[in-house]
């Protein structure tokens, strides 16, 4: 039986990477629909290629469009791997028709995995975790009961300023921090990866993922990004996921609901190579120390905020209009701001749109420090 999906994000590092997936495997899985929001020339090749329909949704209805596609009658799996808190709603009403999605998307649950479990109860066959953290330890976490858990581990490669003398941090410039030592991968994404915003994220997903505490959630840095997670067992003993760092393993995996051959390569063993980890210097990484903190509030405005904070930060610094180690600031200003403009414990959709619509427009407002 052939899967149909929607690829939402088509045209970035995942949607790509995604769609190499479905050219290997044509007897399980077909591409019915891409969307980009922009890149349209691209999409058209794309499209054509797959046989798909394409959607721009900047241009053919916004958000709508893609709501249109995550739950149009020749889609059975959504592939969301489009940024920002765009990813909410085609997400929620994939699920709501009753379709599976496959989630890149790290917004979606950071800022509405509470509406998200409304309708699953967290990662399985309905929702499948894209990123490699998590799809690790969905790996992981298979025939084990959740009485035999102690905590779970998702490891961080520290990214590209990890040994970097901490006065030196202030005048990183983008291009340096977009080369990151393991990944390849967008230019937010790989940002939030050398801040470790992103860690912190991928915790906050693991908490409505596996429905864990926070307190049995821990993050190691592992520089050479072998090891995506562990499940720390309460005898002491420990299961591990390895793989070379290529996302197309976790995508696979996502996409067909299971194993099977891969085009990327297995770790070869008959090579000398150490694996090293080491605790996470909080001083180093501000940001995820903030995304942190503010988890553990269970304050849900106040992760939007800083979830809109965030993306702020991140495109000034990629125009070079603040330094890298502000970027911190912004998230604590984000938290404070979609604190103060929540409404309620849980917000619905359209306060997560008024809280981030808020912040970044306060953000904005704010002059440059360069």
């Amino acid at each position: 039986m052939v899967t149909r999906v929607a690829i939402l994000g088509a045209t970035g590092s995942i949607g790509r990477q995604a769609l190499d997936v479905v050219a290997a495997h044509p007897e399980r899985l077909a591409a019915t629909v891409v969307a980009s929001r922009s890149n349209a020339d691209d999409l058209a090749v794309l499209a054509a290629r797959f046989g798909a329909r394409a959607v721009v949704f900047d241009r053919d209805g916004g958000v709508p469009a893609l709501v249109a596609a995550a739950t149009a009658k020749d889609v059975d799996l959504v592939l969301v791997a489009t940024s920002g808190i765009d990813g909410i709603e085609p997400t929620l009403a994939a699920l709501e028709a009753g379709k599976s999605v496959a989630l890149a998307n790290k917004e979606t649950l950071v800022a509405a995995g509470h509406l998200v479990r409304r309708f699953v109860t967290g990662a399985g066959e309905r929702l499948r975790p894209v990123d490699g953290e998590h799809c690790a330890l969905w790996q992981c976490l298979a025939g084990t009961r959740p009485e035999e858990v102690e905590r779970v581990l998702i490891t961080a490669s520290g990214g590209p300023f990890r040994t970097l003398p901490l006065g030196e941090l202030a005048t990183v410039t983008p291009e340096t921090a977009l080369r990151h030592p393991t990944w390849r991968m967008g230019r937010k994404i790989t940002i939030d990866s050398a801040t470790l915003a992103n860690k912190g994220f991928e915790v906050v997903e693991a908490r409505w993922l596996y429905d864990l505490t926070y307190e049995r959630i821990g993050v190691v840095v592992h520089p050479q990004s072998i090891v995506h997670a562990m499940v720390e067992l309460t005898d002491g003993s420990m299961k591990a996921q390895l793989a070379e760092p290529d996302m197309r393993l976790f995508i696979q995996y996502a996409l067909l609901w299971g194993h099977a051959p891969s085009p990327t390569r297995a770790i070869d063993w008959s090579s000398e190579r150490s694996l090293t980890f080491e605790p996470v210097d909080i001083a180093r990484y501000p940001c995820l120390a903030t995304v942190l903190e503010t988890a553990r509030t269970g304050d849900l405005s106040a992760m939007v905020g800083l979830v809109a904070a965030d993306e702020v930060a991140v495109d000034r610094f990629l125009r070079k209009e603040i330094p890298f180690n502000e970027i911190a600031v912004y998230l604590h200003r984000g938290a404070a701001l979609g604190r103060a403009h929540g409404r309620s414990a849980e917000p619905s959709l359209a306060e997560i749109r008024h809280i981030d619509a808020e912040v970044r427009g306060a953000l904005l407002a704010e002059p440059v420090s360069r």
